[in-house]
């Protein structure tokens, strides 16, 4: 039996067909995954069936029975949850609390004894090791996601939909949330979970269906299909994995790092180069200092203690702009907050960083015709998929936002790109463009730091991998040495397998 079908489902924005006729089918008691790039329309269909957005054609069908669903309270009684990308929760509330808000047991005063009961029950049975007594602000991001979890099988929910929900997780989180997956599937659960990465689908799910452009390209059953396979359907070509770099010779230094304190606690300071024609990966888990080393370089954070040079000129004191002008190009770890403003257009954000050069100047003002000539061919050349430039940079999908930004950055006179974190939440499709811009970069004589916390792309592209730990470099590899378990050990502290 089918849990929940979707049939020639259609949602519209303007200017964009979103849903084009999906039909997704999802068996009873399965875990179901709904893989696509960033923009395909994943989430906008699941946001149909839990009542966010209202749907101009199509129909659909709970446990082979036809369903209106209108809102967000039907989807609930009819026992359909939704874990969001950005948590509903009250960070001042406690843990009990944030479960029952808006769903106490009684009708005129709330039975605390009862509601705590049922929820230690839930806690219990799924393994979630969550204290009711504490507050939501002090709990990882992993336990925060297991509490959403809990606010939906508080309410009954027996389809629970999970929108993207590893983007935030670290490797263990990530495992132990596909133990969830099958402990609520074995409690009667039917679980949805929307993705792009092609290791979790084959890790957990039964069955895939792609998404490709607003339209369903097809279902299959995981343990009959490839990811190649998967791969082509999902971006519409076979992706081609990078199994070597073309051999070139390195030139002069464009940044050098000399005696670099990164965080005042640090053992040690930071030494490090980056050539002319040369890849070097930055490894590490996330707050060993990889912050600190990004906002360093780019000037965000005084440098406090060594020296910093760009392109043979001191830079130590250089101001940002400075350092632009210098050859510096930067893609932030973080592209809605550093990287790019979400309420202006994205004609205005590619202007973001030049608006000093001469060509967008004119008496005084932004020389609008320069900006949207650059723009629009910007737009083409990266192949961003937008309605126009004047549309808000927001509304991209993640994966064409990130592309914005990229565009913006290396489309300049650049020596030195700071790539930061570049495919943090993008699908293999977007992955595959920025890792091939960033060697094209390479290839046309720029050097290249990139900071990022997947090992495999480190690894795919790198010419040499430095490890932070700690705020020191602990570990330098040359490519032709690169072995990843040595590098994992390395990225933990260990030291031929002992931790240090």
């Amino acid at each position: 039996m089918y849990a929940v079908q979707m049939k020639e489902i259609c949602k519209a924005f303007p200017g964009v067909l979103a849903n084009d006729h999906v039909t997704l089918e999802v068996q009873e008691g399965s875990i179901h995954c709904l893989l696509g790039e960033n923009g395909s329309g994943k989430t906008t269909l699941m946001n149909v069936l839990f009542g966010l957005y209202h749907m101009e054609s199509g129909r659909i069908l709970m446990n082979e029975k036809p369903v209106s669903i209108n809102s967000p309270a039907d989807a609930e009684r009819l026992g359909i949850g939704m874990v969001h990308q950005h948590f509903m929760l009250i960070p001042q509330l406690t843990v009990l609390e944030n479960i029952i808000l808006g769903s106490e047991p009684c009708r005129f005063k709330l039975n605390r004894k009862k509601a705590r009961e049922q929820v230690q029950k839930l806690i219990d049975t799924y393994h979630f090791q969550l204290d009711v007594n504490q507050k939501v602000a002090d709990l990882s991001v992993g336990m925060k996601q297991r509490v959403e979890i809990l606010k939906l099988l508080y309410r009954k929910a027996n389809v629970i939909i999970f929108d993207e929900p590893t983007a935030v997780l670290t490797p263990q989180e990530v495992e132990e949330l596909f133990l969830i997956f099958h402990r609520l599937v074995d409690s009667g659960c039917t679980v949805i979970f929307i993705t792009h990465k092609l290791n979790e689908i084959f890790a957990v799910s039964e069955r895939v269906t792609v998404l490709r452009k607003g339209k369903c390209v097809g279902t299959a059953e995981t343990a009959k299909i490839t990811p190649e396979q998967l791969s082509e359907m999902m971006v519409g070509r076979q992706i081609e994995e990078i199994t070597q770099l073309e051999s070139v010779t390195v030139g002069k230094p464009v940044l050098t790092l000399d005696q670099v304190r990164l965080m005042p606690l640090a053992k040690e300071t930071v030494s490090l180069q980056v050539r002319e024609r040369e890849i070097v990966g930055i490894a590490g888990i996330d707050g060993n200092g990889q912050l600190e080393l990004e906002e360093l370089i780019t000037g965000i954070r005084k440098c406090t203690q060594g020296s910093l040079s760009l392109c043979g000129q001191p830079a130590a004191q250089m101001s940002v702009q400075k350092r632009r002008e210098q050859g510096l190009a930067y893609i932030p770890s973080d592209r809605m907050y550093s990287g790019a403003m979400g309420k202006a257009s994205i004609k205005e954000n590619f202007l973001l960083g030049h608006q000093e050069r001469k060509r967008y100047k004119k008496h005084g003002f932004v020389d609008d015709k320069n900006l949207s000539a650059d723009a629009k061919q910007l737009a083409k050349d990266y192949e961003i998929k937008l309605v126009n430039i004047d549309q808000l940079f927001e509304g991209l999908s993640g994966g064409n936002q990130q592309k914005v930004v990229l565009a913006r950055e290396v489309s300049k006179d650049e020596k030195l790109v700071l790539a930061a974190q570049p495919i943090r939440g993008l699908d293999i499709g977007a992955i595959d463009y920025v890792h091939k811009t960033l060697l094209r970069l390479r290839s046309e004589g720029k050097g290249i730091l990139l900071i990022s916390a997947e090992l495999s792309e480190l690894l795919a592209i790198s010419d040499r991998i430095l490890v932070l730990c700690d705020g020191c470099i602990t570990a330098e590899f040359a490519r032709e040495e690169f072995d990843e378990n040595q590098i994992g050990l390395a990225m933990i502290g260990a030291k031929e397998g002992k931790i240090t």
